[in-house]
């Protein structure tokens, strides 16, 4: 009797539920603990010959095996009851209200995933689940790598950290009146590249007809952009700008300008005779029209040359070889190929030089230089000489240089002119002091003897008797001009 009193009052007095202490193991750590040691113990019986794919975590341990998993689950739970005893530490007392956090594998789908059963997930299935909390841990760039995309930076700031060099991005101005202010901002930086980088970001992201437009008010933007345009050869972008801006006479001479990239003769030639009626103006237009009619000469010419050249008919062409052809070749080259190769030619010809100078009136001091340089390489010092002799209307003749005799003697001294055409030419030179120096340079000593001589200068002459050889025919000169 007293033994069942006994138990009733134990009965009674006991209780399935025992109270909180900070020893309390009953938490889900505990659990999965269980769990750990009833899959240790159960190892045995599960096979792993299936794994077609081994992966290996940082533990060393294959992903997707049971107990990487399980592993991965305790320390997520590890980590979540260390904040929870650090809050308890701090003095919070809602540690039995938490709901407790259910794991996502349980033995029974694990298990049953090994079945194949098409209503359960295999164990790699689950693993591999996007639905699936990703235990791996999310690497992020710092902040301090993006920010400068991720602030709110004004204009102002904006361009002044583009100025130091800064990365920055101008996508977030989006509306047309926070890129205009950045368009203004970045003028009133007075920095080239900061200019063109936002008016690079302004052609991309607005249409044609706005930013011609808002440019047309900005004259610095608008200059930076055609310079831009021009220096990548966006040929229709700023064809249609400057038509925007009424701008003829520049449109006329970029499409002009298009003639630099045909190469064939012919097809530059019909591009060059269309270019003729653009809206240029009169100076301009004058200077297409050579430009067609030179290239016209130039083909006749280079045909004819050529077959001459071929045939081997021309000695002169035997002789001197051409090194190059005429075609596209500026006006002073081709007149200087033409006293080189055709300088008898009759003014009817088109490859005469007095033909070049009378169709394209060339002036008598660029034609004088060009013609003279082309018979001095030859030696031709007759052509010299008549291409220098001028006749008056009583028939008188007399050298006549409109280049100055002093740049003839320099020409004649740069071919190997001998010293007695030299000489000749020295005379002529009207400054004294001018003549003196090319005499004593290029050592006509007769012009410098007779030069002291009409200056009556004893002295130097007396002087100038040291630097001529002895028994010279000019240290005679000298004694003679001394002794009278």
């Amino acid at each position: 009797m007293s033994r069942a009193r006994a138990d009733e009052e134990e009965y009674w007095h006991s209780s399935k539920f025992r109270a909180f202490t900070f020893d309390d193991e009953d938490d889900e750590l505990s659990q999965l603990k269980e769990s750990k040691r009833a899959v240790n113990s159960l190892r045995d019986i599960v096979d792993d010959d299936d794994d077609d794919l081994e992966r290996v975590s940082w533990s060393g341990e294959p992903v997707g095996s049971i107990s990487w998993s399980i592993k991965e689950t305790a320390s997520g739970s590890t980590s979540s009851l260390d904040g929870r005893d650090s809050s308890l530490q701090k003095g919070s007392s809602s540690y039995a209200a938490l709901p407790k956090q259910a794991s996502s594998y349980s033995l029974s789908s694990l298990f049953k995933g090994r079945n194949k059963l098409p209503s359960f997930q295999s164990l790699s299935d689950a693993l591999t689940d996007t639905g699936v909390k990703n235990y791996a841990p999310e690497l992020r760039r710092p902040k301090a790598e993006y920010k400068d995309y991720s602030s709110d930076w004004s204009p102002k700031d904006t361009v002044r950290r583009m100025q130091r060099g800064k990365v920055c991005s101008l996508e977030r101005f989006r509306s047309l009146q926070d890129k205009l202010v950045l368009l203004d901002e970045a003028v009133a930086g007075h920095d080239g590249n900061v200019i063109t980088a936002v008016l690079i970001f302004l052609k991309r992201t607005l249409r044609r007809e706005i930013l011609f437009r808002e440019l047309e008010v900005r004259q610095v933007a608008l200059c930076h952009l055609i310079h831009f345009l021009r220096e990548t050869g966006e040929q229709k972008f700023l064809l249609d700008l400057l038509r925007f801006l009424d701008r003829t006479e520049e449109v006329a001479l970029s499409q002009y300008r298009e003639h630099l990239n045909i190469q064939d003769v012919e097809k530059r030639r019909e591009f060059l005779k269309g270019c003729i009626g653009l809206p240029f103006s009169a100076e301009d237009t004058s200077h297409i029209q050579d430009h067609y009619t030179l290239l016209e000469r130039q083909i006749i010419i280079e045909a004819n040359d050529r077959h001459l050249e071929m045939a081997g008919q021309s000695e002169l062409f035997r002789k001197y070889p051409r090194k190059a052809s005429i075609l596209n070749m500026p006006l002073v080259t081709t007149l200087f190929y033409s006293c080189f190769y055709h300088y008898t030619e009759a003014e009817g010809m088109f490859s005469s030089p007095t033909n070049l100078k009378k169709t394209f009136k060339i002036p008598d001091k660029q034609y004088v230089l060009t013609a003279l340089a082309a018979r001095a390489k030859l030696r031709a010092w007759g052509d010299v000489d008549a291409l220098l002799t001028t006749k008056n209307w009583l028939g008188y003749t007399k050298k006549k240089a409109p280049i100055g005799f002093h740049r003839v003697v320099e020409i004649l001294q740069r071919n190997n002119a001998p010293v007695q055409v030299l000489q000749e030419y020295v005379r002529l030179v009207e400054d004294v002091e001018t003549r003196l120096n090319l005499a004593t340079k290029y050592k006509c000593h007769d012009v410098v003897i007779e030069t002291y001589r009409d200056l009556k200068d004893r002295m130097q002459l007396t002087a100038y008797k040291c630097k001529v050889e002895r028994g010279s025919a000019e240290e005679e000169k000298i004694n003679s001009i001394l002794s009278n």
